[in-house]
């Protein structure tokens, strides 16, 4: 797992066998992240790693994370339910998901085209963390992987490995994760699935 930042646009997250070589999705579209990146750092936001991937804060929280798979890559928004995508361009990461929370590029060009529109929603996300908002609590809402990431402090190996996970495997422990309500519970999935997060698969498989 990466530690620093321009490692990632160089090599990759580090996750996975094809780490600084070719095969990297970093490389196939690094002309796309490289934009992109220079996007959110305009956006006056502050860029760090997290879970091997760069991660924009700002007014002390998460606002959004950069990842990049075989067929696309990724801006994905914390706490995306209080965005309103006026220019209908959010999508769900997968079925599970309750909000659309990502913008899925699939050509190293389209961040330069959408470089207004994606300001704009990182400026309206920066803004609600500044003003300490958070999306309305329903008691069959999913929490976000953010909360869930809280637990896994201790384990930043689990963490950045459940990050790595394709968006479907990655939403099936969410789902298992926070149908538990004592922490105490929470620990103990997360012990039992360790081993088959680390070896990316999903809750679900055998």
């Amino acid at each position: 797992m990466i530690e620093e930042i321009d490692d990632y646009f160089a090599k990759g997250c580090g996750r996975c066998p094809r780490f600084d070589t070719k095969g990297c999705s970093t490389r196939k579209w690094a002309a796309g992240l490289a934009d992109l990146r220079r996007i959110c750092l305009s956006s006056g936001l502050t860029e760090t790693v997290r879970w091997g991937h760069p991660c924009y804060r700002g007014h002390g929280r998460n606002i959004a994370i950069i990842g990049a798979f075989r067929d696309d890559f990724r801006l994905s928004f914390f706490n995306a339910a209080l965005m309103q995508d006026p220019e209908n361009i959010l999508e769900k990461q997968g079925s599970n998901t309750k909000h659309a929370d990502m913008i899925r590029f699939a050509s190293n060009v389209r961040p330069a085209a959408l470089a207004p529109a994606i300001r704009s929603y990182l400026e309206e996300a920066a803004g609600y963390a500044q003003a300490g908002a958070t999306p309305p609590k329903r008691s069959d809402a999913l929490e976000p992987l953010e909360q869930v990431s809280a637990t896994l402090e201790a384990d930043p190996e689990l963490a950045a490995a459940i990050h790595a996970l394709t968006p479907g495997r990655r939403r099936s422990y969410v789902i298992n994760l926070t149908s538990a309500m004592k922490s105490e519970t929470r620990k103990a999935r997360i012990a039992k699935f360790r081993d088959k997060i680390i070896a990316g698969e999903g809750a679900t498989e055998r």
